[in-house]
């Protein structure tokens, strides 16, 4: 992915504990003079979602091409299914940056598939083929685990998952793991721009979607949402192609008391996989991912390192993430 800051363009990004299940309900709030009631709304368990990252993390680096990357890709294909989600895996070959080709597994799992009405949840899965932002420059080369940076929004996902195969919502929900999102133009090479390297995967599915004429009221995407000193801003495309999304998430948010993560002040325009939903699949989809105003890369300390490991990922977060997902779309009518 890459990141807008000051329309200075830096190049660029991207288990299983059963816990009881937990209620909210009655009046949290008021919209004008009406007061909101929300639905119950199981709990949401930050120790699944970790478990779920670990597991992920677990397989190795998943870099297109590998053993690790095709292992994991059955490993999420078979969770889905065991969920009780319709499973669709979409097979290809795409071409990255440097002219070789990889194969490519976006793994949908659907809930409710007979509902017109749908909401999209989505996260990119694989993992960078190499740490070009490492401070150490013998390092660069090698893949990174992407705990932050790929497993943790699929972890959070995965949790959220397992509850809409026990407590459905009430609109159907389409759980998108992009794949092929992290293998854009490297920073630490010299080899030319070329445009749209990154998030191949979701560009794919734009221009081939898992169900004919595929549409959602909007979609909501994951990416880095693991990390203890997460803040999560008003990412700018967001913003102007799906405002009434960003401000229902960040409500939620608010409601829950984690207004302190997610910050009402704005982000940078984000190129991620919700850009091609939208420009390819023409509804609204909004990026929770880490923001960094003050870094010289715009994102997280870990982005694109290999520092990017399991033992950087907080509970805590993956909570604060999960939850708001949950209150969002199950309040949903």
């Amino acid at each position: 992915m890459k990141i807008t800051i000051l329309n200075f363009w830096l190049m660029p990004a991207m288990l299983v504990f059963v816990a009881a299940s937990a209620c909210t309900g009655g009046t949290v709030g008021t919209q004008g003079s009406q007061p909101r009631t929300v639905v119950d709304v199981p709990a949401f368990s930050a120790d699944s979602a970790y478990a779920y990252v670990a597991a992920q993390v677990a397989f190795g680096p998943r870099v297109p091409g590998s053993e690790a990357h095709r292992l994991c890709a059955d490993y999420l294909s078979a969770t889905l299914t065991r969920m009780g989600a319709a499973v669709t895996v979409q097979k290809a070959d795409v071409e990255v940056f440097d002219g070789q080709t990889v194969p490519m597994y976006n793994v949908i799992g659907s809930f409710r598939p007979e509902k017109r009405n749908r909401i999209m949840l989505c996260s990119h899965w694989d993992s960078r083929p190499f740490a070009d932002h490492d401070s150490d420059h013998a390092r660069r080369d090698a893949p990174i685990d992407g705990a932050n940076d790929g497993a943790s929004g699929v972890g959070v996902l995965l949790e959220v998952a397992r509850h809409l195969g026990t407590v459905p919502a009430q609109l159907g929900v389409d759980i998108i793991f992009f794949d092929v999102e992290d293998y854009g133009l490297p920073d630490h090479r010299d080899v030319g721009y070329k445009p749209d390297t990154w998030c191949l995967g979701s560009q794919y599915w734009g221009r081939h979607p898992h169900a004919p004429g595929y549409e959602a009221r909007y979609g909501i995407l994951l990416d880095m949402v693991g990390a203890a000193d997460a803040v999560f801003c008003r990412e700018l495309y967001s913003k102007q192609t799906a405002p009434h999304v960003v401000d229902a998430v960040w409500d939620a948010a608010a409601r829950l008391g984690y207004g302190s993560l997610f910050v009402r002040s704005d982000g940078g325009s984000i190129t991620d996989d919700h850009v091609y939903v939208n420009r390819l699949r023409g509804f609204p989809c909004i990026d929770i991912i880490h923001y960094e105003p003050h870094s010289s890369t715009g994102f997280c300390r870990t982005w694109h390192t290999q520092d990017d490991r399991l033992e950087n990922i907080s509970r805590p977060t993956l909570q604060a993430v999960g939850r708001t997902v949950m209150e969002v779309i199950y309040n949903e009518r």
